[in-house]
């Protein structure tokens, strides 16, 4: 059975573990990068334990490299999230992107 985990800021994501969440804080920019690769391991054979991955916004922003190196994988589906500071319309807009990839136009928003 796959898991979803919740990594970003401490503050953002401690709230996730109450509904059954596997949550990674990641305070340490740094650390960001080996700590998501760790956890998108589940689209490796054999290795398929997360299928859901939520990311806050500010964190994906450092993992943009590890991020387009899932975009073909189906899994582990990774879902921006709003951190406590805000919300930076990136996981709104990568929403929009993968609608669009997959159905040829944006359906979502229009012109």
């Amino acid at each position: 059975m796959r898991r979803c985990a919740v990594m970003g800021d401490t503050e953002s994501v401690q709230g996730f573990a109450a509904v059954g969440l596997d949550v990674f804080p990641c305070d340490d920019p740094a650390e960001a990068g080996a700590l998501f690769r760790r956890r998108a391991a589940a689209g490796e054979p054999g290795k398929e334990e997360y299928g859901v991955i939520y990311l806050t916004e500010a964190l994906a922003a450092l993992l943009e490299r590890e991020l387009e190196a899932l975009d073909e994988q189906i899994l582990p589906a990774v879902i921006l999230i709003p951190g406590v500071r805000g919300n930076t319309g990136a996981g709104l807009q990568r929403v929009r992107e993968c609608v669009e990839k997959a159905v040829g136009s944006d359906i979502l928003f229009g012109p």
